[in-house]
């Protein structure tokens, strides 16, 4: 018996190849090799972006132990802060502008493709950080109630953003053996909402940025008090339009800031939260925290009740305080211009005037 193999007959050859078309714009080769061929190619989008990169959050191992926040190194399909997210014409809300004093100490975006070199854009918020502060001088983040997911809080893995230099970012010597904390500038959970709780973690995760966080004392910054609930209320109780509000987040830096590592603590922290009323109208309102008295002597400090109180305050107050400008924001400020406002103490959230 022979060992050569016999050659394969016409009839045989003919039954081994075959093509094949599809509905779906694929053909396919068998010779006996089976090639799939898919012509045409996938639109790009925010979304799809975002779903891309959530497939590799969720395919990624985790870097250190049990831990699960996982941030893409690509940080090309990162949109930002939209300042259309209320809408357009008077209902845009643009970034706040920086001094020109300010604008001298400003972190430059080393991968910004566009003339807003300053911005550092995230999923769903942006950043612009004091390079000398070493923090940032505002966050920026828009928030969708009516798409938003309770992610659960994985253990912390914070990292440098790679776009700005290092030494213009506050890392994690700051904050060990003390009891301050990495307090989040844009809450954890604002970002997170989208068409899947899959593109939330994305979010969720991309909040763990050294650049959007704060030293903070771990009493301010794990408390339940009338700060933590502010963006809540406001989405639940305040009939905004489609449940969605844009805030600008940061502290408030004073020559007088205490230093610790390095780093001049600040002591105070301000907010500003923007909706539309169900009337179809803008309403702006600022908010001030401070941790001063917890932090005078920080290696000894001990939690005391009272220690931090939240105030309403006008928009325009903060712009004082802080060499910000909001725009023509303070026009939509309810207590703008009311006589004797100074500092409005909240002691709960129904005290709000929106």
């Amino acid at each position: 018996m022979s060992d050569t193999p016999r050659p394969e007959s016409d009839d045989q050859a003919s039954s081994s190849f075959s093509t094949q078309v599809s509905s779906n714009n694929s053909f396919t080769i068998t010779v006996p090799l089976t090639i799939t061929v898919r012509l045409g190619s996938a639109i790009s989008t925010p979304d799809s972006a975002m779903e891309e990169e959530g497939r590799v959050a969720e395919s990624r191992p985790a870097d250190f132990g049990e831990e699960s926040i996982s941030i893409d190194p690509n940080y090309d399909n990162r949109k930002g802060y939209d300042p259309i997210f209320l809408g357009t014409g008077n209902k845009r809300v643009a970034l706040p502008e920086l001094s020109e004093e300010m604008k001298a100490n400003v972190a430059i975006n080393q991968a910004a493709t566009d003339e807003d070199t300053h911005v550092l854009p995230y999923h769903h918020y942006s950043v612009v950080m004091n390079k000398e502060r070493r923090l940032a001088f505002f966050t920026a983040v828009n928030i969708d109630g009516g798409i938003s997911y309770r992610i659960k809080r994985d253990p912390d893995r914070w990292i440098y953003d790679p776009r700005i230099e290092k030494d213009e970012q506050t890392g994690n010597e700051v904050y060990a053996d003390n009891p301050l904390d990495r307090g989040h500038l844009v809450r954890r959970l604002d970002p997170a909402w989208g068409k899947s709780e899959k593109l939330a973690k994305v979010a969720n995760d991309d909040t763990f940025h050294y650049t959007n966080c704060s030293p903070q004392h771990k009493d301010f910054n794990q408390n339940q008090s009338t700060w933590a609930g502010l963006e809540d209320y406001i989405l639940n109780n305040a009939g905004s339009e489609e449940l969605r509000v844009s805030v600008f987040s940061g502290p408030v830096f004073r020559d007088d800031d205490a230093q610790y590592r390095g780093v001049l603590l600040p002591k105070e922290f301000w907010k500003v939260v923007v909706m539309v009323k169900e009337n179809g109208k803008l309403s702006a309102t600022g908010y001030l925290l401070s941790q001063e008295g917890l932090i005078e002597n920080l290696e000894e400090a001990a939690f005391a009740f009272g220690a931090y109180k939240t105030f309403q305050v006008p928009v325009s107050s903060l712009e004082t305080m802080t060499g910000l400008s909001f725009g023509n924001l303070s026009s939509f400020d309810p207590i703008e211009g009311l006589e004797s406002v100074g500092l409005r103490e909240v002691r709960t959230l129904d005290q709000i005037v929106l």
